[in-house]
């Protein structure tokens, strides 16, 4: 019998630009395609609930795509090292390939797989599948590792264009397996959909995960939002941004196939948009890039700060506040808008991401983990690399951070970014009837505005938990203090 070729998916449920199913196919052996779900091995970071659902409908989606090119998709789950090692001993593989990752838990996972398989002389080979650079090609003049995204994307633009991206994989030679032998398991095992009380509605209102969902937004984006980014992105009662972030996380698309498809579109005419636009958008996939680096070199981005003397930072733990941020009621509406939209659809636009954790960590004092960790459950793009970074670069212990002083005043922010109220409206509707100069400051309306709009502040609508002047004051007193522990 031919040894089969295995192919383990993990961060890249697709088909097309896959380098490592399109190495598996090349072989020549038939094709066993398989998933672990693995919340045991040391250090993995189990999923939250959002990005649960989520791989639910991309593992299946993907195991559609696979049927439809003549494989399959095993579902495995325990300890990776020990599910590949029974995989070993009943298949006698002849090679083994996936696609890098880049987070300290899987890449440490991913070494010992490689050293027990190469030891017993199996072929195994890795990809790049995920980036358009990957962190070792990137440095700075002098060869060290680089800690300021500008200079980050100039030097990687400056190494050449990304590869381009790999046509799909439409034909598989299945290899044969029994589910029995080798301890597969259904999707519905896994037990990732949330059942009582199902709080999913507007997230499949909001979604359709995989690789073909992932396609179709890319091509509407190219179409209709990409023309105006630049400026638009910023707005969050606009239709403004690619929204593709939860398919990126998963891997139904790469990167390579977003940046080759956005300069084609713009090459060929079939968007509008200019190049400055075009530049912006690959820069925001370059921010994208620089967070996986900043894994890449510091695994534990998630819960040490990179700036070390934020170690000292003298939070002020509340429980009762981080309640109120996470229910969308702290009584500033473009906060509780965006808090609100994050729980309705499991995604928040960008610049309200920015206005909403710059309150949680500089208006009410909470550390930037508490955040990480509510959005790494209520995200369906919770990125290892991204979300921390972004919480980080927030908080101002990051690479490249924002100052810490910088603290977002969420009226302003509001007003500049959702003028008329759009936003606010559509996700804190019991401010919907009030007129557009009081909507992101409701506690200065007039009672009489109060009263037609149907909003009675205590009541139907917070007031402000804290009050702006204040908790900057704070803020800026509790960055003196570890300011000058350290001068």
């Amino acid at each position: 019998m031919t040894r089969p070729a295995l192919v383990w998916f993990r961060e890249d449920l697709r088909l097309s630009d896959n380098p490592a199913l399109t190495a598996a196919r090349d072989s020549g052996a038939p094709v066993l395609a398989f998933y672990v779900f693995d919340e045991q091995s040391d250090g993995v970071r189990p999923l939250g609930g959002a990005s649960r659902w989520w791989l639910h409908q991309s593992l299946a989606a993907l195991a559609a795509s696979l049927e439809k090119a003549g494989g399959r998709l095993m579902i495995l789950r325990g300890p990776a090292r020990m599910v590949i090692e029974r995989l070993r001993v009943k298949l006698d593989p002849a090679s083994v390939y996936w696609n890098r990752r880049y987070d300290g838990p899987g890449m440490a996972i991913d070494s010992d797989v490689k050293a027990d398989l190469k030891f017993l002389g199996i072929t195994v080979e890795s990809f790049n599948g995920a980036l358009l650079y990957e962190p070792w090609m990137v440095k700075s003049r002098s060869g060290e590792p680089m800690k300021v995204f500008t200079p980050f994307w100039r030097a990687a633009q400056a190494s050449g264009p990304p590869p381009a991206p790999l046509p799909p994989v439409d034909k598989l030679a299945s290899a044969k397996a029994s589910d029995a032998d080798l301890g597969a398991v259904t999707l519905d095992d896994l037990d990732l959909l949330p059942t009582r009380p199902d709080w999913a509605g507007g997230l499949r209102e909001a979604w359709t995960p995989g690789e073909a969902g992932a396609q179709a937004r890319l091509d509407a984006f190219l179409r209709r939002e990409l023309k105006g980014y630049g400026d638009g992105r910023n707005r969050p009662d606009r239709a403004a941004t690619s929204r593709l972030s939860p398919y990126l996380r998963f891997g139904e698309i790469s990167p390579r196939q977003i940046w080759a498809a956005a300069e084609a579109a713009v090459e060929n005419g079939s968007s509008p948009a200019p190049a400055e636009d075009l530049a912006k958008f690959q820069s925001e996939l370059g921010w994208r890039e620089f967070s996986h680096h900043l894994l890449f070199r510091h695994p534990e981005l998630a819960r040490t700060n990179i700036q070390r003397k934020f170690d000292d930072f003298p939070w002020r733990p509340d429980p009762v506040l981080v309640r109120a941020w996470r229910r969308g009621m702290t009584g500033y509406p473009i906060v509780d808008a965006g808090m609100r939209q994050l729980w309705r659809t499991g995604w928040m636009h960008n610049r309200v991401r920015m206005i909403t954790a710059s309150f949680l960590i500089k208006h009410l004092l909470q550390d930037w983990r508490e955040g990480e960790a509510w959005f790494w459950d209520t995200l369906v793009d919770a990125d290892p690399a991204n979300n921390a970074a972004s919480w980080q670069w927030v908080a101002g212990s990051g690479a490249d951070a924002a100052p810490y002083y910088r603290i977002f005043n969420p009226i302003l922010q509001g007003e500049k970014f959702d003028p008329r109220g759009d936003y606010v409206r559509a996700f804190a509707p019991e401010l919907a009837r009030l007129p557009a100069d009081v909507i992101h400051k409701p506690w200065t309306a007039s009672p009489d505005v109060l009263a037609r709009a149907g909003v009675r502040l205590g009541d139907t609508y917070p007031l402000p938990i804290v009050d702006h002047g204040e908790a900057r004051a704070l803020a800026l007193a509790a960055l003196s203090e570890i300011s000058s522990s350290k001068g």
